[in-house]
């Protein structure tokens, strides 16, 4: 029988497993252009320039998503039942209590963000404030402290990064090709001209892979965060119902951005029909199983 002890297990396997395969991958897309450039120092400079990314996505990536959703931060006066809320999960998970956000938007949503547990916010809608029931709003804070205490909000920031290192990658190897890359390949025979077709077509495919790359493993974290935020409360099916009163709500959310979708607890553009393979989050269905199917 399938127990929260266990899910958390396989999930947090699984991840690694994404995130090892995430570095091979990009350390392999590096090492075909580097051949196909033949010029070392574009990736010497590639390479310095993410880095700068990744420390600026570090300590400032929290006041980016905040300011796009548009969220402001309240206080214990101003929002008394979730500082209560967020207060006794926080003492019960062991965590330092987080800064509370909330964005002016109907549609029911969450999600947290910050670089640690001693820098985090846990933000949330008007909408989903009103529409759920305190065992529901529970669920939902207990699934994003999850979050939190699992890192996934750097782990988040990190992937991002290498996405954006992967397409950077592709984008400057194209321009290269276009501005002479030709011309030097021919120098290199018949292998320089392989290595140079097939450095354009993975130009063109390594940023759709690495992106791929990046969904699979939100939802991955989001099963994870699911199982957590159950064991932290007790009560998997105050998250269950909360997910389905989320999936089901009509409304749109205004404040909803691509380059965050997926740190909501719930697809921002669920009313959307797109591709399993293009979700940022599984699906609401089959979360909802797996919180009914645990034992706690």
């Amino acid at each position: 029988m399938a127990t929260i002890y266990n899910q958390v297990d396989k999930n947090t396997r699984l991840t690694w497993i994404y995130i090892t395969g995430f570095l091979i991958f990009v350390i392999g897309v590096g090492y075909i252009f580097a051949g196909a450039m033949n010029n070392s120092v574009i990736l010497v400079v590639a390479v310095v320039f993410s880095a700068l990314m990744s420390f600026a996505s570090y300590w400032w990536s929290d006041k980016i998503v905040l300011a796009m959703s548009g969220a402001k931060e309240v206080t214990h006066d101003n929002a008394k039942v979730i500082f209560h809320i967020v207060e006794n999960l926080c003492i019960t998970a062991g965590l330092p209590v987080p800064k509370i956000y909330i964005i002016q938007d109907p549609s029911p949503n969450a999600f947290a963000t910050g670089r640690n547990a001693e820098h985090a916010v846990v933000c949330l809608t008007t909408g989903i404030i009103e529409k759920l029931e305190k065992k529901e709003l529970e669920g939902v804070i207990a699934h994003e402290l999850s979050h939190i205490g699992n890192r996934d909000i750097l782990l988040s920031t990190v992937i991002v990064v290498l996405v954006g290192f992967v397409a950077l990658m592709a984008d400057w190897f194209r321009r290269w090709a276009w501005f002479g890359g030709r011309d030097n390949d021919r120098e290199g025979g018949q292998l320089g001209l392989i290595l140079f077709i097939a450095a354009i077509i993975l130009s063109i495919l390594a940023p759709i892979a690495a992106m791929l790359v990046q969904l699979a493993i939100s939802r991955k974290r989001e099963f994870l965060a699911d199982a957590d935020g159950a064991l932290l409360t007790r009560y998997p099916e105050g998250l269950a119902s909360a997910l389905e009163k989320i999936s089901a709500d009509p409304t749109p959310m205004r404040h909803a951005n691509r380059a965050t979708a997926h740190l909501f607890i719930a697809n921002p553009f669920r009313g959307k029909k797109i591709s399993n393979l293009f979700q940022t989050h599984p699906p609401i269905a089959q979360r909802v199983k797996a919180l009914r199917g645990m034992d706690v």
